[in-house]
């Protein structure tokens, strides 16, 4: 097998030791807050000279910034699915199973996120008044759309998608209360599979998308 030529090796360096390092900085970034993290502190759960941390993330804000960024690159991802929906009950359900399951895979990243937010978004306020806005008003109008059609009940497409985030989230966010709340212990895969089943249900019954029991 012939050699990885020494450009593609040393991108592929590059993009372990940022992986490496964004997993510890959203880890860091979760448990103490922007403020309350160092970059000293990052590069010990990562395993690396700070030194490293300062050659690819030269400030704490650039490195909180694109943890933040990473995050909702996720979650956008997910979003896909209301895009090549036909209608609410395969877009929103969906976005439900995704949402779900980034909840349970990057636990962190949704903690930094709403961590931030709640603070009044003093790192992040730009991200929110362009990217955000403009995916959210993108995905009201496919919700309209299926309003319109009659696919589901006409209600306000914004406090939809608050509660889609509130509820998916806040398996994230809170997962330390649902666990204690579990007997102390992570949900299982089944129990995972029932909340996303369940979630679904509620709401889309709710919105119109199902019938009714």
């Amino acid at each position: 097998m012939p050699k990885a030529r020494p450009s593609n090796s040393k991108k592929l360096r590059r993009q372990e030791a940022e992986s490496l390092i964004l997993s510890a900085a959203e880890k860091v970034f979760a448990e103490a807050g922007f403020g309350g993290a160092t970059m000293q502190l990052i590069a010990d759960v990562a395993g690396l000279p700070k030194a490293n941390l300062h050659y690819y993330f030269p400030t704490k804000e650039l490195l909180y910034r694109q943890v933040v960024q990473n995050i909702f690159e996720i979650w956008l991802q997910a979003a896909d699915v209301f895009d090549q929906a036909e209608g609410p009950e395969e877009g929103i359900g969906a976005y439900i199973d995704a949402k779900m399951e980034i909840s349970r895979r990057h636990p962190n990243g949704s903690k930094v996120w709403a961590s931030e937010v709640m603070h009044g978004a003093p790192v992040i306020q730009d991200y929110l008044e362009t990217t955000l806005t403009d995916w959210t008003n993108g995905r009201i109008t496919v919700i309209e759309r299926w309003i319109s059609e009659g696919r589901m009940a006409p209600i306000d497409p914004r406090h939809l998608l608050y509660m889609l985030w509130a509820t998916t989230q806040h398996y994230a966010d809170f997962g330390h209360q649902i666990e204690t709340l579990n007997g102390s212990a992570p949900l299982s895969d089944t129990q995972w599979e029932a909340a996303k089943n369940n979630i679904k249900t509620i709401i889309l019954r709710g919105i119109g998308a199902l019938p009714t029991a």
